[in-house]
């Protein structure tokens, strides 16, 4: 018996979280296609971006600093500088030291005057390492490194990765040709030599050979499907750019600046030197996570970083990372992605499940996204993407789901309760099962429960003689006038009609709300008890209405009894209807059909022992002994109410 009690209720919590599970497990389906599809790649990569906008500015690298031409050293030099010009620059540079100079401008071509002189610089200056762009883009074709520098196999490639939404996000760290060679870009050079020459520290060291490393910091290439991406191109070697913020985020001196020296003599000393140009003619601007995220600035330009400040970005990332264990930007397994998308689609679909209303549901949902927010941004500030766009539009499409699944039940509900009850309760009673649906429904049916509640059964005297002496139609048509005013009176006093059996009927008082306490019971009692009384008023107003009519007038015998019953659903799933059962209903109906030659006047009231011991003192009631009623083992005290009519029939 236990164990078939925990399988119906396992079978019951199973049945009720359906919903939840199949609505959750779909809506995380939906999303991983979508997200395949890469239709949620716009919303995560704006997600990513806002995070740097939110994120605390840094501290400033102070291992790098850029030497910019500006559009006042243009207005002087000209553009391209000249050889002359640029050998001058960089001998004033390399004079003070630095570990290494990068020089982030295009010269594979002699730009006169000065070139002998430039060429003997670059021979000279073993730290200086020039670029080379390496792929074609829309503008033009490739273009050559220094012809010295390359000799010397001293050049980067300065290439970018640029998203569909013109964002740089990424970072080359190697660059592979068609031809099977691999070239390394400026910063990742830059950065080699300021740890080659980093006291105790080995750039070489490796732990995970498959990778590269520098120190502690691993650098794993990106893939194609990491973060937001999908199917994005992760040719080369590349990773997640953490940048340290927007332009101006190094320390940065102008080209005239270091001519005139007015720099400080100790400004590039055992630092990266980085020369490029930052003067907005010039074009080698770039847009980047601090330009276009959720909360950059609509109402002005977007900002936009510099070429060389964007290699200083990958080179100061490169040393931080084995220096000081800045964090990379790390993603997680597909697998586990996956796992958290289906998370936040649970999360929503158990909200909208758990809080039901709308309104509360759309307030949790807010509520939600702004944990899901904070979550993601935590794991960002230490080094993580994680998906925000997925789970997100997970929490909010099962959360839907499930609104509409709820309705969906309400409305299969409500048609039960309509069809087990329709007009046999007061509207009163029909709104108060209905707010206590979700305790007495289980899988669109209602479910059994105990109750002390009481019975109340009616005939009509010599009922089967009457019939024989009508004819059929005006029989049925009068005998519905019967009926419709009975049922009246006990929906006046808050009874429920359980059934109508030919002449019968069959009323109770305290369900299908079931009564918890004794206070709530007697008062159904009283209640079944004035409605047999206002049952025979009723009756004596019907008869005068058809003695004037010609119709046979009647009279009516009433058994109540209160107790102990099982109230629910009982039938097929194609037929059910509402009904109690139990010993009250029994002795209910004995009462009713006890002695029918006993004198009751117009509405013979018979009640119970138990019916008694509530309404006493409420009504005029007087013994009549005990009897052995039919069903039952031992005798039963019966007792009859009394009142007074004007007629007899």
């Amino acid at each position: 018996m236990l164990e078939g009690n925990l399988r119906q209720q396992l079978r019951e919590q199973i049945g009720e979280w359906r919903g939840v599970v199949l609505g959750g497990l779909g809506v995380t389906a939906i999303v991983l296609v979508l997200r395949a599809l890469g239709l949620l790649q716009s919303l995560e990569w704006a997600a990513y971006d806002s995070f740097f906008t939110l994120r605390p500015p840094e501290s400033r690298d102070d291992r790098i600093v850029i030497v910019g031409m500006t559009e006042a050293d243009i207005e002087r030099l000209g553009s391209p500088i000249s050889d002359a010009d640029l050998a001058t620059l960089i001998e004033k540079i390399r004079d003070r030291e630095p570990r290494a100079i990068g020089l982030d401008f295009y010269r594979n071509i002699p730009v006169q005057p000065g070139y002998d002189r430039l060429v003997e610089v670059f021979q000279s200056t073993p730290n200086l390492i020039g670029i080379e762009k390496k792929v074609p883009d829309r503008v033009g074709g490739s273009i050559g490194p220094p012809p010295v520098l390359a000799e010397n196999d001293r050049v980067g490639v300065n290439d970018v990765t640029i998203d569909a939404d013109g964002t740089l996000r990424r970072g080359l760290l190697f660059l592979n040709d068609d031809s099977g060679g691999s070239y390394p870009s400026l910063a990742l050079v830059l950065a080699w030599l300021y740890l080659d020459a980093e006291p105790n520290f080995d750039p070489s060291a490796q732990t995970h050979p498959e990778y590269l490393q520098f120190g502690n910091a691993v650098f794993k290439p990106f893939e194609s499907n990491d973060g937001g991406y999908v199917r994005a191109d992760a040719g080369g070697y590349q990773i997640l750019v953490n940048f340290r913020g927007s332009s101006g985020s190094f320390e940065t001196v102008s080209v005239s600046d270091v001519l005139d020296g007015t720099v400080a003599p100790e400004m590039f000393r055992d630092r990266i030197v980085l020369i490029g140009p930052v003067a907005p003619s010039l074009n080698d601007f770039f847009y980047t996570p601090y330009s276009l995220g959720l909360l950059s600035d609509f109402f002005t330009s977007p900002d936009r970083l510099a070429g060389v400040e964007f290699q200083a970005n990958l080179a100061s990332q490169i040393l931080s990372a084995a220096l000081d264990d800045r964090p990379l930007i790390r993603v997680w397994p597909e697998s586990l992605e996956i796992l958290w998308i289906g998370l936040w689609s649970f999360v929503g679909a158990l909200l909208s499940w758990q809080l039901r209303q709308q309104r509360w549901t759309a307030i949790g949902i807010v509520a939600v996204s702004g944990v899901l927010a904070i979550v993601a941004y935590g794991a960002f500030s230490i080094g993580w993407w994680i998906p925000v766009a997925p789970p997100w539009l997970g929490t909010i499409g099962s959360a839907v789901a499930l609104t509409s699944y709820i309705a969906h039940l309400e409305r299969q509900n409500r048609q039960l309760m309509m069809h087990l009850f329709g007009r046999h309760v007061t509207p009163t009673v029909a709104e108060e099962i209905w707010r206590q649906r979700h305790r007495i429904l289980q899988e669109g049916r209602l479910t059994g429960q105990k109750a002390t509640a009481t019975v109340l059964f009616t005939d009509i005297k010599n009922f089967s003689t009457l019939a024989e002496q009508i004819d059929p139609e005006p029989l049925m048509q009068w005998l519905n006038e019967y009926m419709e005013g009975m049922a009246e009176v006990v929906l006046e006093n808050d009874g429920a009609i359980d059934k109508f059996i030919g002449d019968s009927v069959m009323a109770v008082f305290g369900v299908p709300i079931l009564r918890e306490t004794e206070t709530e019971i007697a008062a159904d009692a009283v209640a079944a008890v004035r409605c047999a009384i206002q049952m025979g008023q009723k009756l004596q107003e019907l008869n005068q209405i058809w003695q004037r009519n010609g119709q046979p007038i009647i009279a009516m015998r009433v058994g109540i009894s209160t107790g102990p019953l099982v109230v629910g659903s009982l039938g097929s799933s194609q037929r059910e209807d509402y009904t109690i059962i139990g010993d009250s209903v029994n002795v209910a109906a004995r009462l009713e059909s006890f002695n029918k030659d006993m004198d009751g006047g117009l509405c013979r009231i018979l009640i119970s022992e138990a019916t008694y011991r509530y309404v006493q003192g409420h009504f005029s009631i007087q013994p009549i002994g005990s009897a052995l009623l039919k069903g039952r083992q031992k005798p039963v005290d019966l007792y009859q109410v009394i009142w007074e009519s004007s007629e007899s029939p």
